[in-house]
């Protein structure tokens, strides 16, 4: 599998552009956070063709370049978990409201739940379920390739916030011991913000897990 980055907007969200191989055109994106231009001139460059978006959550900074991505993609699909859906068309539970840039954008196309397997643009992601930061966030595990993608769950020696509406610190740990901990250590970690990590390395040095 071959993964591309981008760090996009005032909140630095990862984004994340997966292809099967070095050569393959179809790709499958998740999260596309504020201010997406720099990910688009990416994919005309190297003509790629996003055939999918998963959304890891619905808060502003990972669904707000939705709408520009469908515009320029009409055949793109888009996930979210359906605990998450609403956030979509709803600026108060998706936080755009708190900023004075109130966003919605078209319903999602598929919502998926605990224990799917996505299958796009040739890549094999499991979902896990890992509410806490939102009800309905969801961690993108490969088991082939060793990774996962855990949105705002997991972070290089944190966790996400759960002070919005609808958080849970509880849930958030108690998911993140159960779906993330349990994977194999040697797991690469890439997390909705900052830089990679491991299940290793954060099972032993994440400060709320000590």
């Amino acid at each position: 599998m071959k993964i591309d980055t981008f760090i996009l907007g005032a909140y630095e969200t990862n984004c994340y552009i997966l292809c099967e191989g070095e050569t393959a055109k179809d790709c499958l994106i998740i999260d596309v956070g504020l201010e997406p231009g720099r990910l688009i001139d990416f994919l005309r460059q190297k003509k790629l063709n996003p055939v999918a978006i998963i959304l890891t959550h619905g808060h502003i900074d990972h669904i707000a370049g939705v709408a520009v991505l469908r515009t320029e993609f009409p055949k793109m699909k888009v996930y979210i978990q359906k605990l998450d859906a609403g956030m979509l068309t709803e600026a108060q539970s998706n936080l755009s409201a708190m900023t004075g840039a109130a966003f919605s954008t078209e319903p999602a196309d598929l919502v998926v739940e605990d224990k799917g397997v996505i299958e796009e643009a040739g890549i094999e992601l499991e979902v896990l379920h890992t509410p806490g930061h939102t009800p309905g966030g969801i961690c993108l595990y490969s088991k082939d390739e060793g990774i996962v993608f855990t949105n705002d769950a997991l972070f290089a020696d944190s966790i996400g916030r759960t002070d919005f509406p609808d958080g849970n610190m509880g849930q958030l740990v108690n998911g993140i011991r159960e779906k993330l901990f349990t994977l194999p250590d040697n797991t690469v970690v890439y997390p909705g913000h900052g830089p990679t990590t491991t299940i290793a390395r954060e099972k032993a040095y994440n400060p709320f897990f000590q």
